[in-house]
């Protein structure tokens, strides 16, 4: 008995000095162990065995049968037959440990890797550690849950919302938050504005709900330009947007234009729409077949529009023309990212559709969709339910094209294509306003923004963009009449079934209280691909809420529509050089120094020629831009300059080919001489790092803010503006 003793003592010890090993040296699965169970560990001792992390196995030994069978027989025991023994044992062991410390354990057994974790108990038993680490882990995550719960609520000023005002504060509600209708001397989490970005100018903080620029962006002039400019590097891919002309400056185009075609063909006698710059709900807009019947001025000025192809084969639900009212957030422009809701509206005329006639033009009940005209027509229907009247919801009617035998997968991609395709032909400007109201550095609020897209598939399901609105309805209630001349707002099933969804779900991804993980994967042009996935925690607070009715379409679907991002490569460069804060417009010391640093200037192509280029294409800008702000280059001549360099470098290839030939030079240029746009005037002397690529090394020049370098930066100003004041014709004599 006495011997035995002896050896389950040292083989006590010896567990006792791996513990210590182990606690001040750590356990490596290099490090050698017995090759065999330790004769001790069976006394007394419960060993948990982990294998990979999932399943564990327990034997417990105190002095009686296991359930294994008799004790000789387990093979986690030392092979004695008397019982008796073990429990003397364990018993003298504990004496001598009883004022001892509890010691942390980690045996592994060689050749598995397994780890073997426990906690030496004072009286000798070897306790599992793996259960009481699980239990530590529940507790935590109950405790994040209940801290997520209890968090502060997130705070939104709803002081400016507006017409939204209604849907945003069932959201805020459904989303247990904190809304403070008046305002707040503090700083809130989200600021939701009814028009604009500047409907409060006063935010250093938090998020805004609208974008610096959205508006003037989504004009119909701007729209137009934004796109064509992708038309011209992209025919194929932005087919989906009706041909325009820009009035009054084109309308000698559009007037021979139209004249070709009806000489081709005395058949065809096409129709066109005329929208006004800054209509909106169908107001000014008229149908025309011929260009005398434009009205281009109004009281005396020349009235901005933009005049459309009308789309004559329209597909037809009861015999009513349709458009699709789509919901697509932009939660960020850099990285890009693009949400759409899965559920929207559609609106129909209230007269069955004709074709356009000479007789029927005026009849707007027939050919304009808009929800604010039709609903003055006898005709319109309201109704509570969400597949009738004339206002529906979008997934009613996929439905019944699907009954119908219609790819409604096909349409649902198509449109998909066309939202990501818009994004990307306005995202550039967008970045230029965004840069000029909030740059690097100055304490300012993020943004987002819900932009309504409105759709019409022709006859043939093909999908085309008819307009983006900066600030779609967002009210959940109609008017109506209640008595004669006597009118009241009454709720609206559809509008608030779609409505509110969107704004709900939109502040649930701006939720700033909810920290994500990021996985970000670096992409050709120096942009990011973002997903982000939600916390437990997240999920589950937002256990109650129905699932996201927005399906992200940006970055998700980036590679197969990243290679149409030249513009806004070109916007990077455009800011690169804008330098200072504010300015959306290049000086021509500026332009100059572009020219230089990419070394685009030859003996061919002099600077004599840079600076007749700039004029030219400028003074031609500045005449279109009746309301501009600034004198100089703005993002759109900067565009058509650097097409025109373009060309005049790689002549034998296509134009997307000889844009994407020039970005890499220049892109290149930049990178091998870092901080070169740094010496210039000061005008020009802020410099920012092109998007995606990272803060550009080098630090700014020292001598920027010295008296010399001003001096000349101020002559050479004069000299050049003094040198090119006479000059006219100037695009002819540009250097070919």
């Amino acid at each position: 008995m006495s011997e035995q003793h002896v050896q389950v003592e040292v083989r006590l010890e010896q567990m006792k000095s791996l513990g210590e090993d182990a606690e001040k040296e750590g356990v490596h699965s290099e490090e050698r162990a017995p090759a065999s169970d330790p004769p001790g560990v069976g006394v007394g001792v419960s060993v948990s065995v982990a294998r990979g992390g999932n399943a564990s196995r327990s034997t417990t030994v105190h002095g009686h049968k296991s359930r294994g069978g008799r004790l000789g027989k387990d093979r986690n025991t030392c092979g004695s037959s008397d019982p008796s023994i073990y429990g003397s044992l364990v018993s003298v062991h504990a004496k001598k440990n009883a004022n001892r410390a509890e010691l942390e354990r980690t045996l592994q057994i060689k050749g598995n890797g397994t780890i073997l974790q426990g906690k030496l108990e004072t009286n000798g038993n070897y306790v599992n550690n793996q259960a009481s680490k699980n239990n530590q882990d529940s507790t935590r995550r109950e405790e994040a849950h209940k801290l997520a719960r209890k968090r502060r609520p997130v705070t939104v000023d709803t002081a400016k919302a507006k017409t939204s005002l209604e849907a945003l504060k069932l959201s805020i509600r459904q989303l247990k938050w904190k809304e403070f209708p008046l305002g707040r001397r503090a700083a809130c989490d989200i600021y939701w504005h009814g028009v604009s970005f500047h409907d409060n100018d006063n935010i250093v903080s938090g998020q805004v709900n609208k974008f610096p620029g959205m508006i003037e962006m989504l004009r119909k002039i701007n729209m137009s330009r934004a796109v064509r400019t992708m038309q011209e590097l992209f025919p194929e891919e932005y087919d989906f947007y009706p041909r325009s002309w820009i009035l009054p400056e084109e309308y000698q185009q559009f007037a021979t234009q139209s004249r070709l075609v009806k000489e081709k063909d005395a058949t065809l006698n096409p129709t066109f729409i005329v929208k006004p710059d800054g209509g909106s709900q169908g107001d000014g807009i008229y149908l025309i077949r011929d260009p005398s019947e434009l009205k281009l001025v109004a009281g005396s000025q020349a009235k901005q529009s933009v005049v459309q192809e009308y789309i004559n084969k329209p597909l037809l639900i009861d015999k009513l023309k349709f458009d699709i009212r789509l919901y697509v957030l932009v939660k960020s422009l850099e990285p890009l990212e693009i949400y759409i809701a899965k559920e929207g509206l559609t609106r129909f005329c209230t007269e069955p559709y004709q074709e356009p006639s000479q007789k029927n033009l005026t009849h707007v009940f027939m050919h304009l969709t808009n929800y604010s005209l039709n609903v003055h027509s006898g005709n319109f229907v309201h109704s509570d339910s969400q597949n009738t009247g004339s206002k529906r919801t979008l997934s009613s009617v996929l439905y019944r094209l699907a009954a119908k035998g219609v790819d409604i997968k096909k349409v649902w991609s198509d449109i998909i294509a066309l939202v990501i395709k818009t994004a990307i032909a306005v995202v550039p400007e967008l970045r230029v306003y965004h840069h000029a109201d909030i740059p690097p550095g100055k304490p300012g609020p993020t943004c987002f923004q819900i932009l309504g897209f409105d759709i019409l598939l022709m006859k043939n399901l093909k999908p085309v963009l008819l307009e983006v609105n900066s600030n779609p309805s967002m009210r959940i209630e109609h008017e109506q009449e209640v008595a004669p001349g006597v009118f009241k707002y009454v709720p609206s099933p559809v509008d608030k079934e779609v409505k509110v969804g969107v704004i709900r779900d939109t502040l649930r991804l701006m939720d700033p209280g909810h920290k994500k993980a990021s996985v970000s994967q670096p992409r050709a042009g120096g942009f990011e691909n973002r997903e982000e996935i939600p916390t437990e925690a997240e999920a589950q607070e937002e256990g109650a809420l129905p699932s996201l009715c927005l399906k992200q379409v940006y970055p998700k679907y980036a590679k197969q529509f990243n290679y149409l991002r030249l513009v806004e490569r070109i916007a990077a460069l455009f800011i690169r050089f804008l330098g200072v804060k504010g300015n959306m417009r290049l000086g021509p010391t500026a332009f100059r120094t572009f020219i230089r640093t990419c070394k685009l200037s030859n003996s061919y192509f002099t600077m004599a020629s840079v600076d007749i280029l700039y004029i030219d294409i400028t003074r031609r800008w500045s005449g279109s831009l009746s309301d501009a702000r600034d004198a100089g280059m703005g993002l759109q001549a900067f565009v058509e300059a650097f097409f025109f360099l373009a060309g005049r470098r790689f002549k034998s290839l296509a134009l997307r080919e000889q844009v994407a030939s020039l970005l890499e030079l220049c892109e290149a240029q930049l990178e091998a001489h870092p901080g070169a746009e740094d010496r210039r005037s000061v005008s020009c002397s802020r410099v920012l790092p092109r998007a995606g690529r990272g803060p550009t090394p080098g630090a700014a020049n020292p001598q920027a803010d010295s008296p010399a370098p001003l001096r000349r930066a101020a002559s050479q100003d004069y000299r050049l503006h003094q040198r090119l004041k006479p000059r006219e014709a100037l695009r002819a004599n540009v250097d070919n």
